[in-house]
């Protein structure tokens, strides 16, 4: 499915107007300050979110799942609607994908293909929270962790082919979730567990390329309940300082505890050096998988100024973090769902740049907590959207996304290319 450049000009000349009254008002408002309005907007331009292959298609619960209809049943019809997303707000130009839900049968073709849609590949994902229908041993009772020597070494094979495949495709990380844990008391040593772990994990380290880096993941729950071998970050930050220098966290905002200050673990996390990227999402309860920005706004922004300081001090060690959307819907087409939250993540990202830090701090010196918090509210609570509608415009997407979307009813097109049945793999 190919959008024009002709098609998103025409449709931005609708908008026109209407965008350059609210964009000229807030660029004033943020010039009154000696905010550089040029720098945010070339900040968000450069600002690059990526595209899970598993978030193309409709998710659902264990209790049920209710299809959209034009899902994509191949990794080429993936590629093609995060073409179309990134179309469209200029702001999604990778792909990540997860094995063994989307192997290339043809990596040069699928890495041409990706580049016709101007995108490249993020980190791949590997898999063995799940049983393969060709696999050997089953990772019922865990996979890296697992007492049986033969099921891990299964697991850290599985892994070393992810990277082979990334290899070809042009990735330069490997992104390692596991759901390995205990639902009842006695039933994992913890220690083993743990040892067997950092073993399995250290091999598949040893196997990556030297430029490559490694995302630890961790959750506190599920499937799981009563343990998970990599349960929180000081877990994720131990084990990924044994592996080596390009090991990191990754922090995944739906695996955490119901009020937990996330925006001190990430700017724990960057002073060490150890922060590798992220997985955005927004929840309610636990790993709800909700749209960006749905439910926590307020603390995604805060987790942004701790990025966006971190980053830029003097003293950083941090290198360049990976960022990418994990989400499963249920209700709302994908795409439209995606494309929301890339506003939200861009949204955050530059309400953070224009806090004044310099300001912040001296407030914190004095300890005045009442200009602190006034210091924050201010920037949260200006209006940028015209500042990101702006900057996707300068990069040549539509002023408003998700209305370009439905004007051509391009999931309309996807369901009468791929029809209604279709099931995105890996969901």
């Amino acid at each position: 499915m190919i959008i024009t450049t002709e098609q998103i000009e025409t449709f931005n000349q609708s908008y026109k107007d209407e965008h350059k009254d609210q964009f000229e008002f807030v660029a004033q408002q943020l010039s009154n300050k000696s905010i550089d309005v040029a720098s945010i907007i070339q900040q968000i331009q450069n600002f690059q979110v990526a595209i899970p292959s598993w978030a193309l298609g409709a998710g659902g619960t264990r209790f049920g799942r209710f299809s959209i209809g034009g899902e994509p049943a191949s990794l080429e019809e993936k590629i093609m609607d995060v073409g179309i997303i990134h179309t469209l707000t200029r702001s999604a130009g990778a792909i990540s994908l997860h094995i063994p839900w989307d192997i290339p049968q043809n990596p040069e073709a699928i890495k041409s293909l990706a580049a016709d849609h101007n995108l490249v590949f993020d980190a791949v994902n590997s898999n063995t929270f799940q049983d393969q229908t060709d696999q050997e041993h089953s990772y019922k009772f865990g996979s890296l962790c697992h007492t049986d020597a033969a099921v891990r070494a299964q697991a850290i094979q599985h892994n070393k082919e992810v990277i082979d495949t990334g290899i070809a495709l042009g990735s330069k990380s490997l992104t390692v979730w596991l759901a390995d844990g205990s639902s009842f008391p006695g039933q994992l040593n913890f220690r083993d567990a743990l040892t067997y772990t950092l073993d399995s994990l250290k091999a598949i380290y040893a196997y990556m390329p030297d430029d490559w880096k490694m995302y630890i993941e961790y959750k506190p729950y599920e499937p799981n309940f009563y343990s998970m071998v990599i349960q929180d970050w000081g877990t994720s930050h131990l084990l990924a300082n044994e592996c080596g220098k390009n090991a990191y966290c990754l922090v995944d905002l739906g695996h955490h505890l119901p009020n937990t200050n996330i925006e001190q673990i990430v700017a724990t996390l960057l002073w060490r050096g150890k922060l590798g990227g992220f997985h955005f999402n927004d929840s309610k309860f636990g790993d709800d998988d909700l749209t960006v920005g749905a439910i926590k706004p307020y603390q995604l922004f805060l987790i942004f100024n701790e990025l966006v300081y971190g980053l830029s001090h003097n003293d950083s060690i941090n290198p360049p973090l990976a960022w990418m959307i994990d989400a499963s819907h249920n209700l709302k087409d994908p795409l439209e769902d995606l494309m929301q939250s890339l506003e939200a993540i861009q949204l955050a990202y530059a309400q953070a740049l224009i806090v004044n830090h310099k300001v912040l701090g001296a407030a914190r010196v004095a300890n005045d907590v009442t200009q602190a918090q006034v210091i924050l509210q201010d920037a949260y609570r200006t209006d940028l959207r015209p500042l990101i509608r702006e900057a996707t415009r300068h990069s040549g997407g539509a002023l408003d996304p998700i209305a370009f979307y439905r004007k051509e009813k391009i999931r309309k097109k996807l369901i009468e290319r791929r029809g209604l049945e279709t099931i995105a793999t890996g969901l």
